[in-house]
């Protein structure tokens, strides 16, 4: 685990003592907050298999009737 110094406004350390869990240490609660914060900011990521490849937009959704329309052509 890394290990860093970081300086908190008072402000801060405050709504992070307020937010901390019952027995969560100070750290602990920084570091849970921290990555709640950022992954709202950051959004929801998509895995980095997503749009990868050739066809259609849809295909994900539509392979079913692709298939069953290419079957029924033969």
């Amino acid at each position: 685990m890394a290990r860093r110094t970081v300086n908190l406004p008072d402000s801060v350390e405050t709504v992070v003592r307020e937010l901390a869990e019952d027995g969560e240490s100070f750290s602990a609660t920084v570091a849970r907050l921290l990555e709640a914060g950022a992954r709202s900011v950051r959004g929801r990521r998509h895995p980095s298999y997503v749009a990868t490849g050739e066809g259609p937009e849809d295909l994900g959704r539509m392979a079913e009737s692709y298939l069953r329309d290419l079957a029924s052509a033969r």
